[in-house]
């Protein structure tokens, strides 16, 4: 049985010259989770990504709170995804299908089992984290966060900092359950601001409610604002173009006439 898993047997160091022996090849393993999930997930309609413990239980609120989500997002045309696992990710996925959208799940190899729950249409069991990161970024109109521990926190925060550094734009991340995010708004406005770590506009970055409504409203709010910047930029794009087609076309022109002179 193995004891360890892929991740942690790529960040063991073993010796001096182990590496030469084995992590070309992991190479290639890697490649095939980016091929796997490019693959899988292409033609996947806009998704919200939907994360939390995996340990919150059904009768728990914030169990109803998820699948509320899941449910209100798929009604609103997006698809939802989730890590795959029990918890408020069982919850999403469930609401997701309930509502009639495509539910999809990001599983990942840990030392405990943890198998795809049953509301996933489509799934995908990721060996490295830092793969199966990319794909919940890459095909996620925003993140949605419930309560949860290390992970959650850990997916939350990587996506803060690729929108504060403009890797992505447009994304909200929603925090839903104000009563138990509160202590680290608090810690981030009072602390971490108050003492020039981050910049006080770089708390706007994160949107708080407890309306799956207003979640929904967020997630349309920073589509049309994508949608917007996207025509400009392809109006600019084409503007060029025609500016560039003309002066080339004018260029000729002077060519010929001056050849004929």
């Amino acid at each position: 049985m193995q004891t360890s898993t892929t991740d942690q047997r790529l960040l063991d160091s073993h010796g001096p010259a182990d590496w030469v022996h084995t992590d070309p090849w992991r190479v290639l393993r890697i490649q095939s989770e980016f091929v796997e999930g490019f693959g899988m997930l292409a033609e996947l309609p806009p998704a919200v990504s939907v994360f939390g413990s995996a340990r919150t239980s059904r009768d728990d609120p914030e169990y109803a709170m998820a699948e509320r989500i899941g449910h209100a997002l798929a009604e609103a045309g997006y698809a939802v995804i989730t890590g795959g696992g029990p918890g408020i990710m069982e919850a999403a996925n469930k609401g997701a299908c309930e509502g009639g959208g495509v539910s999809v799940g990001l599983g990942i190899e840990l030392p405990f089992e943890q198998d795809l729950n049953d509301w996933v249409d489509i799934g995908i069991n990721f060996r490295y984290f830092f793969a199966r990161k990319t794909m919940f970024v890459k095909y996620s109109q925003g993140f949605v966060v419930l309560p949860g521990g290390f992970g959650t926190l850990d997916e939350m925060f990587e996506a803060l900092v690729l929108v504060q550094t403009q890797k992505i734009t447009s994304f909200p991340v929603i925090l839903v359950c104000s009563a138990y995010w509160a202590g680290l708004l608090d810690w981030l406005r009072d602390t971490v601001a108050a003492t020039g770590k981050i910049a006080a506009a770089d708390l706007k970055l994160i949107s708080l409610t407890d309306d799956p409504a207003e979640v929904v409203r967020i997630i349309q709010a920073a589509d049309n604002v994508r949608r917007e910047t996207w025509e400009a930029a392809a109006g600019q794009a084409a503007g060029r173009a025609q500016r560039a087609a003309y002066k080339s076309s004018a260029d000729r022109g002077n060519s010929a006439v001056s050849d004929g002179s």
